[in-house]
């Protein structure tokens, strides 16, 4: 599992700008130039995390900052807790489960910064798997190995085109967390559930 959620830490570390210059460009036909941004926008990522006149905690902001425009995380949320929860809850239950998972998500993608080393990430196709449902292969490259990660995309009408999920090794996060999650309630409550979620943000973990 640390195997897993350190190769997508640093996918997302180093590919989450290839999308951020236009998905509605994969249906252009134009791969060359979609290879030719993600070059320019993987040497942009990987300067700035080596760049030492920038403070951690500058790194982290610009990060996030990429990542709340490119990932659907409340979705995600919504994905992970399973539509016979997700319905169990009040409006409000719904906006703080969302709320408490999305904190857990990204600390767990920030605290882990340092994880990055030298990795690239080379995009390989875009194919649309169903009406507006994109998939991105990538392949996460080291000097000693070579991961496919796969990025899923479904396009909204007010953003445009957005990250729901990631497969890390034909794992999906999403399915991760739904299965963690789900231990979790076979034997405890949702309340239970939302408290360990509480306690972990004040943890800071």
């Amino acid at each position: 599992m640390q195997d897993v959620i350190k190769t997508i830490i640093n996918g997302l570390l180093i590919s989450i700008l290839c999308f951020s210059f236009g998905a509605t460009s994969l249906f252009a036909d134009e791969v060359s130039e979609i290879r030719a941004m993600t070059k320019e926008k993987v040497d942009l990522v990987i300067r700035t995390l080596k760049d030492s006149s920038l403070s951690k905690e500058e790194k982290k902001q610009g990060i996030l900052k990429t990542i709340d425009g490119l990932f659907d995380f409340s979705l995600m949320a919504r994905l992970s807790l399973g539509k016979k929860h997700w319905k169990s809850l009040s409006k409000s239950g719904r906006k703080e489960f969302s709320k408490l998972f999305v904190e857990r998500l990204k600390q767990s993608y920030l605290d882990k910064l340092d994880l990055y080393t030298d990795e690239e990430v080379v995009v390989d196709e875009a194919k649309m798997t169903k009406k507006n449902r994109v998939e991105v292969v990538t392949y996460l490259v080291s000097k000693d190995d070579k991961k496919e990660m796969t990025y899923k995309l479904y396009k909204t009408k007010k953003k445009g085109w957005m990250v729901y999920d990631v497969d890390v090794l034909g794992v999906s996060i999403v399915q991760t967390y739904r299965s963690q999650f789900s231990g979790i309630l076979k034997k405890e409550s949702l309340e239970q559930l939302m408290e360990r979620l509480r306690s972990a943000r004040k943890l800071g973990s």
